[in-house]
C-alpha cells in the first residue's frame, strides 16, 4: 500500500504541472490585462509598463512560468495583484469556508442518499421506491441558485421567530468572537504570529469548536451552515441515491447473494455485508467526484449565502486578471482533487480485497 501511494503521488506531479501550465497560458491569452483591471481603464501605457515591471509581467512568458514554478515548489504563491496580500494568507482565510461547506454538504448527501438508495433497491418498484426516485429526479433538476433562495426565504422569512428559523447568510452571528485553538492551547498569541496551517485549521469553525470544546461555537457554526449545505448537497444526494439503488439492485441479483440466503444468514446481514459492501465501489467514485467539485468552489451557493470562499475568490480573480491568485488557488484545488482521488483508491482496496491483491 505504501508503494501504491508513493507511485500515485509521483504520477500526480506531471498532472499538477500540466494544470498549472494550462492555467498560466489561458490567463494570459484571454483579452484584457491586470493593469487596467486593477488601476482602471484610464491607466496610461507608461503607468501600465511601470506596473508590469514592478510585478514581473514584463518578462517573457517562459521566464514568468519558470519563476512561478520555482516559487510554487517553495510554497510561495506570490502576492495577489488585486488584494496586495500573500496568496497563502488568502488561502488560509477563504479555503476553510469552502472546505467546511463541502464537508457538511457531503455528509448530508451521504447520510441521506446512501440509505435511501439501499431502501429503494430492496423494495424495488414499491411506492417507496417510486417516491424516492421521483424525489431524486427533482433534486437533480432544481437549480442551486433557486433552491438556495427558496431555502433562505422559507427558513428566514416565513419561519422567522420560530424554533425552525435559520440564518440566511454568514458563518457566525455578527460580533461573535472566536478563540482559535492555538491561542487556547498557548501555541501562539494571535493570528499574526500563527502559521498559515494553524490559521487554516482555526478558521474551520466546527473543527475549532471541537478542539476548544466550545459547544456554543459548534452549535452556531452548524446552524449557519445548514442552509448552504442543504442547497449545495441536494444534487449530490440525488445522484448518490440513484447510483446506490442501481448498484445494490445489480448485486442483489448475483449468485452469491442467493447462496448466502440459502445458508440461513439473516436478511439484514446478507443485504448489508454481502450486497451493499460489494455495491459501494461506484458509489465511492461518485462521492469522491462530487466532493472534489464542491472543494473547487460552489460559486452560486457562496454568493447567495454571503460566504467568501474559493469559488467567489476565483471568479473575482479571473474578472480582474489576478494571475497569481488564480494560479495559486488552481494548484491548491488540483492538489485537493489528486488527494481525494488517492483516498478513493485506498477505499477501493478496503472494500474489495481483489484490488489489494492486485
Amino acid at each position: 500500500m505504501v508503494f501504491f501511494i508513493f507511485r500515485r503521488l509521483i504520477l500526480a506531479i506531471p498532472v499538477l504541472f500540466g494544470i498549472l501550465l494550462i492555467t498560466f497560458l489561458l490567463q494570459r491569452l484571454i483579452p484584457g490585462d491586470p493593469c487596467r483591471a486593477v488601476l482602471g481603464e484610464r491607466a496610461t501605457d507608461a503607468i501600465c509598463d511601470a506596473y508590469f515591471a514592478r510585478i514581473g509581467l514584463d518578462q517573457p512568458l517562459p521566464t514568468q512560468f519558470i519563476i512561478y514554478i520555482g516559487s510554487a515548489v517553495r510554497g510561495d504563491f506570490g502576492d495577489s495583484l488585486r488584494y496586495g496580500r500573500p496568496i497563502s494568507d488568502l488561502l488560509a482565510e477563504r479555503l476553510p469556508v469552502t472546505v467546511e461547506l463541502g464537508l457538511t454538504a457531503m455528509i448530508f448527501a451521504i447520510v441521506i442518499g446512501v440509505p435511501l438508495g439501499i431502501i429503494s433497491a430492496y423494495y424495488r418498484n414499491s411506492a417507496l421506491d417510486v417516491g424516492t426516485m421521483i424525489g431524486a429526479n427533482i433534486g437533480v433538476s432544481m437549480p442551486v441558485f433557486w433552491l438556495g433562495l427558496m431555502l433562505a426565504y422559507v427558513f428566514s422569512v416565513l419561519l422567522k421567530d420560530t424554533f425552525l428559523a435559520l440564518p440566511p447568510s454568514g458563518r457566525l452571528p455578527a460580533g461573535y468572537e472566536v478563540v482559535p485553538f492555538f491561542v487556547a492551547w498557548g501555541m501562539a498569541p494571535d493570528m499574526a504570529n500563527a502559521s498559515p496551517i494553524m490559521v487554516f485549521l482555526s478558521r474551520l469553525n466546527l473543527l475549532n469548536a471541537v478542539l476548544t470544546l466550545n459547544f456554543d461555537l459548534f452549535f452556531n457554526a452548524l446552524r449557519y451552515m445548514i442552509l448552504p449545505a442543504v442547497a449545495v448537497g441536494t444534487i449530490p444526494l440525488a445522484i448518490i441515491a440513484r447510483m446506490t439503488r442501481s448498484s445494490v439492485l445489480e448485486t442483489l441479483g448475483q449468485d452469491y447473494i442467493r447462496t448466502a440466503r440459502s445458508k440461513g444468514l439473516g436478511e439484514l446481514w446478507v443485504v448489508m455485508n454481502h450486497a451493499v459492501r460489494n455495491a459501494l465501489l461506484p458509489v465511492v467514485t461518485i462521492i469522491g467526484l462530487n466532493f472534489s467539485l464542491l472543494i473547487s468552489g460552489a460559486v452560486l451557493t457562496e454568493t447567495i449565502f454571503g460566504l467568501t470562499g474559493v469559488g467567489r475568490t476565483l471568479v473575482d480573480g479571473i474578472t480582474t486578471r489576478d494571475y497569481t491568485l488564480v494560479q495559486g488557488f488552481t494548484i491548491v484545488i488540483a492538489f485537493a482533487f489528486v488527494s481525494i482521488n488517492l483516498v478513493v483508491d485506498m477505499l477501493y482496496g478496503y472494500l474489495d480485497p481483489r484490488i489489494r491483491m492486485s
